[in-house]
């Protein structure tokens, strides 16, 4: 990219700075010719393959990774009405193979319920058969009729994890659904993005649910992202798909089922909860390079610092760190913009005075410099990236806290979301008091139930009615 088109739109405009840094760090180019389709810059995939490698290894412990076919047969798609509805405006269709005419026509998944439960049906005849619990990564379409943003709103999700289980009770299922929830937890916890979870309201559930449990973040102007959801399912699919088995006592019975989903909005969190006016700024974690070494080669020392240099590298290799030797022909205030827009967390800089001293100096991409000794180095870098996600996290959790406010009349919500703020209100549960406050408020009533490290939740007053109402999250979202 070019690194003298000036400086970053400052993050205070959130939009234009989203989509500058994307290019300008190569996260994903826009340009590609369909509406709402983009693609990965190798840059940008090497974030998502450190991200989703966590996400694997989670959902590993108990869970097993299938793939199942993107093209759905229109009459396993349409057999199920209530879930049907929720995505047919949504619905991409194969009409033709060539010049040819389906016979039948066939979807592009927009979710694989109907592509997966026919498969359950064939497998489950037992209860030993159960629990089953795999998941996918694959790509899913969804004509998307809103203003599409990359990884926020598009037609190509590409990185789609969704989880499907199978239970012989509704209580197993249920069960299920609060492990989905810990696991997802734990998932952001390592991306240092803070949570809020719901019960969303039943009309807002996912189609032919029987309640879904959402998990929101604050973005940086305050409006919500929805980066997750988990859905207790009921025995209304199976029943659709005849996903049977017979009991201890020889009995047929109707499975219970449950669906996760993850898609590539975690990074588009992850991007916009952390980063600055001067670019990414990266959890060690899932950082592709968690360190670069920027040699300060002058004069006569220029073979003693390169030489130092490599060893640092190789010593930080050897500690499982991953690590760049800057040595490209250019002036090290290029080299740092070069990494800080990439988001790299720690800058080793070492010069000759440096390499008298034993020492290399530490910046971190957050702020704050330290020192670090060449004799010890794995262990001191692997020290400062511990401290570097700490400070990250605890700063993602600020900007959590200064975002979440509790209110008790429409004029304080009003005023709280137009400060860019996400309310916790009292609801009665009523429909009709639901679209009175998301009507009043230009807002959506994400949910009841609401679970958060970062906020008290008790009952309380509906703001409608004033009848006796539940703690229910409301924020603008995207």
């Amino acid at each position: 990219m070019d690194e003298d088109a000036g400086a970053l739109p400052k993050k205070q405009d959130f939009s234009e700075w989203y989509n500058e840094l994307l290019w300008r760090a190569e996260i994903m180019d826009v340009r590609y010719p369909v509406k709402g389709l983009y693609v990965w810059f190798p840059y940008g995939f090497a974030i998502r393959k450190f991200v989703y490698q966590r996400l694997h290894e989670l959902l590993d412990r108990d869970h097993k990774e299938a793939l199942f076919p993107l093209l759905i047969p229109e009459q396993e798609f349409m057999k199920e009405a209530e879930h049907i509805k929720g995505f047919e405006d949504e619905v991409y269709w194969v009409t033709h193979g060539g010049t040819t005419p389906l016979d039948v026509k066939l979807a592009l998944r927009p979710t694989s319920e109907t592509a997966i439960y026919p498969m359950f049906a064939l497998w489950v005849r037992s209860h030993a058969d159960l629990p089953i619990k795999i998941y996918q990564i694959v790509n899913t379409f969804r004509y998307e009729t809103k203003q599409t943003r990359p990884m926020i709103r598009a037609r190509e999700i590409t990185s789609f994890m969704e989880s499907h289980t199978v239970h012989a009770t509704w209580d197993e299922a249920e069960a299920q659904v609060e492990s989905e929830i810990a696991l997802t937890r734990e998932f952001y916890r390592s991306l240092c993005i803070p949570v809020i979870i719901s019960k969303r309201p039943d009309w807002d559930k996912f189609p032919g649910a029987d309640y879904t449990i959402a998990v929101d973040t604050i973005m940086p102007n305050g409006k919500t992202l929805q980066i997750g959801t988990v859905h207790h399912l009921g025995d209304h699919f199976s029943r659709t798909f005849s996903i049977q088995y017979e009991d201890k006592n020889g009995e047929q019975k109707v499975a219970f089922q449950t669906c996760y989903g993850i898609s590539e909005r975690c990074i588009a969190a992850l991007i916009s909860m952390h980063g600055d006016d001067k670019g990414l700024i990266l959890p060690p974690a899932v950082a592709t390079l968690q360190t670069v070494i920027v040699p300060i080669t002058i004069g006569k020392r220029h073979d003693d610092v390169m030489a130092a240099a490599e060893k640092l590298k190789s010593d930080l290799e050897v500690a499982g760190l991953r690590v760049n030797l800057d040595t490209r022909d250019m002036r090290p205030g290029a080299k740092y913009y070069w990494w800080e827009l990439r988001g790299v967390p720690l800058r080793l800089e070492l010069g000759p005075r440096d390499l008298d001293a034993g020492k290399a100096m530490a910046v971190k991409r957050g702020g704050g410099k330290t020192t670090i000794s060449l004799a010890t180095a794995a262990g001191d870098v692997t020290r400062v990236l511990g401290e570097i996600t700490e400070e990250i996290r605890a700063k993602a959790e600020d900007h959590t806290k200064s975002h979440l406010c509790t209110v008790d009349s429409m004029d304080a919500l009003n005023a709280a979301l137009n400060e860019g703020k996400v309310a916790v209100v009292h609801w009665c549960r009523e429909r009709g008091c639901g679209d009175a406050i998301e009507e009043k408020a230009n807002s959506s009533l994400l949910g009841t139930d609401v679970r958060s490290d970062y906020i008290e939740a008790t009952d309380g007053l509906c703001i409608i009615c004033g009848k006796p109402g539940k703690a229910t999250l409301v924020g603008r979202t995207y």
